[in-house]
């Protein structure tokens, strides 16, 4: 599962790093809420004590570095006002991925941070320099990555809604549907939901051993706005890309086995369900939660139809899933059927436009470590 899951890596027109834009409008809205859990963490600090932050699934691409950027800035600020512990407070950054993640990209975009760094603050007046370090930290976030009580502060970018595999047991229950869908049977729901709780209480489990006293963890992920309705919003995607790997079976390119075999392992909860496990478990208190709506093409801000190029959007999401979930499907279905099926995609989910404007919920959820 792990060497399957890694995003498309490089610059090129099908790489995470070109089709990420909507990963970065979503971060952007969890930057009110990081700040204020750095600014408490920086109030906590001892005086000769550095800050240690991760980043876990971090990919590759121009996002990588927001999130150390907001540190910093935060940092910096609460330095330059003397709020924070120390003048000399270091930052102490590790971004985590699977093995196979292109952390070369990674590094290549750190040289470049660094140097738009340096011009920044080179300009600015009144900002102290936060002295920073930044180390990759390969492995799934499924195990342990770091030693007890060493990291201040978690973030995690819709990541968690990954499976650290396949719910057992729906090989052959879930015929041509590749996710939880309106004739999915009771079984496959329920395999799903218990991998999740699974993988999730073993997530926080592991991030409370690695966290401070005073640690927090910032968690951003699609989910659903209801528990009762697993079927809508961003299950219409999936719903939409099994139609296209049908029409693929129908032609004979590929064959029905393999399309019944085929489940993504992505799971998106409710709030409600996220919070059912943070509250038996016990680790973690729920210091802030927010929930917000998006559209599926994140170069539309619009709210109604009027405005909308149904075919560009349809191409816009379909090279973002396939930024995603290309090396998966490659894997299953050989790489030679991947043009065909993500055009296939992307006119399924222009028809689909025409009819509905559907958008996916976004999770915003900030947990500080109970001891």
């Amino acid at each position: 599962m792990e060497q399957v899951l890694p995003t498309v890596g490089g610059s090129g027109e099908t790489s995470y790093a070109s089709n990420s834009k909507i990963q970065e409008k979503s971060l952007q809205a969890t930057m009110p809420m990081l700040g204020y859990a750095i600014r408490e963490i920086c109030l906590s600090l001892r005086p000769a004590e550095k800050l240690v932050a991760a980043d876990l699934g971090c990919s590759s691409g121009p996002n990588t570095f927001l999130v150390v950027s907001e540190v910093l800035k935060v940092v910096g600020d609460g330095v330059a006002s003397r709020e924070a512990a120390s003048p000399d407070l270091e930052v102490q950054f590790f971004l985590n991925d699977l093995f196979g993640n292109d952390f070369n990209q990674v590094f290549q975009y750190l040289d470049e941070y660094n140097r738009k760094k340096e011009e920044e603050e080179g300009e600015e007046v009144g900002r102290l320099r936060v002295p920073y370090y930044v180390a990759g930290l390969p492995g799934s976030f499924y195990r342990r990555l770091l030693p007890c009580g060493s990291v201040h502060y978690f973030h995690s970018s819709h990541s968690v809604h990954w499976l650290s595999q396949m719910p057992q047991g729906i090989e052959q229950l879930n015929k041509r549907n590749i996710y939880i869908a309106e004739s999915s049977p009771p079984d496959v729901v329920k395999a799903y939901q218990n991998q999740h709780q699974k993988d999730f209480c073993r997530f926080l489990e592991f991030r409370h051993a690695e966290l401070t006293d005073q640690g927090r963890m910032l968690l951003l992920l699609p989910g659903k706005k209801n528990h009762d309705l697993p079927y809508h919003g961003v299950a219409h995607l999936f719903r939409l890309l099994a139609q296209a790997l049908s029409t693929l079976v129908s032609k004979g390119t590929i064959t029905e086995e393999k399309l019944e075999s085929f489940n993504v392992p992505l799971y998106y909860p409710s709030l409600e369900e996220i919070e059912a496990v943070i509250s038996r478990q016990g680790l973690f208190g729920m210091e802030r939660t927010e929930m917000l709506e998006v559209n599926w093409d994140p170069f539309d801000d619009s709210e109604d139809f009027s405005s909308v190029d149904v075919a560009q959007s349809g191409k816009n999401i379909a090279k973002y899933m396939r930024a995603a979930l290309g090396p998966m499907i490659a894997h299953q279905f050989g790489e030679e059927v991947l043009d065909e099926v993500f055009s296939k995609y992307a006119a399924n989910l222009s028809e689909h436009l025409l009819q509905e404007k559907t958008k996916y919920v976004l999770l915003i959820i900030l947990l500080k470590k109970k001891v």
